[in-house]
């Protein structure tokens, strides 16, 4: 999703077509939540987005996807529909209702919303782990500090937890230097803290002036905003996950010593 070109559409709840090239692969999804896709059509792609392909795939696990055997062997497509295609309608038919209903609109018109819609889907978040851009917002804005993992570094570092290659050299950096006893802070973290405070407060701010409007939406709208920034999450370094974690197994191992 993160090339040029790339598109995802649904063509019902489990199966719809992506990717980069001209014509997008027909997908399904199957009961562990993973893409399927039929060989002979990634045969048909240029090499470059083979490469891709190949470089995601994962060993079989959950079946073939009901719906894209329905559609591809029995053809009888499903009839059922995807969230993420009936959300931008289901919204339209919310606006609406609450026009009807209280004589105002609750949706405030932005240049953004066909951008956020087009980002919210199910793999979302999958994405976000693999270090692809998938989010409605930054993560700054929703208390992540952390980045997330490159593709090559994941990879070697779950080949080393099954036991079948050496610790990545970064990794190993990091871990050294998060865990070496009093090891001071890092000099970036008080900009951290700032950053998060100045956010915090814009927050807050923002919550309060929506707080006092007479419009019911807003002051709805005030309610969420005060609640995402309760559950906001505090920054949190890869060290301080670390040390966290050391400790963490330090205190149980004490405990149970006891």
């Amino acid at each position: 999703m993160r090339h040029r070109g790339s598109r995802l559409q649904w063509a019902s709840a489990e199966t719809g077509a992506v990717g980069a090239a001209e014509a997008p692969l027909h997908f399904g999804l199957n009961e562990r939540g993973l893409i399927n896709v039929f060989a002979k059509d990634v045969g048909r792609l240029q090499a470059w987005e083979q490469r891709i392909w190949a470089a995601h795939s994962v060993a079989e696990d959950g079946g073939v996807s009901a719906e894209l055997f329905q559609v591809q062997m029995m053809v009888n497509p499903a009839d059922t529909t995807a969230p993420e295609h009936a959300l931008p309608e289901m919204l339209g038919a919310f606006e609406a209702t609450f026009r009807d209903v209280f004589g105002s609109e609750i949706l405030r018109p932005h240049q953004s919303v066909d951008d956020l819609l087009r980002r919210s889907h199910r793999f979302a978040r999958a994405l976000r782990d693999r270090s692809i851009e998938a989010e409605a917002t930054p993560r700054r804005t929703r208390g992540v500090t952390r980045k997330a993992e490159r593709i090559p570094v994941r990879k070697m570092r779950e080949r080393f937890a099954a036991g079948q290659g050496p610790l990545p050299e970064v990794l190993a950096v990091a871990y050294r230097a998060a865990l070496t006893a009093g090891g001071g802070e890092a000099p970036w973290l008080d900009a951290l803290r700032t950053r998060e405070l100045a956010i915090r407060r814009t927050l807050v701010a923002e919550a309060l002036r929506l707080s006092r409007s007479e419009q019911p939406r807003d002051r709805a709208l005030a309610a969420l905003v005060e609640r995402f920034v309760r559950e906001r999450p505090a920054p949190m370094t890869r060290d301080q996950a670390l040390r966290q974690g050391r400790e963490a197994r330090r205190d149980a191992g004490r405990t149970h010593d006891r």
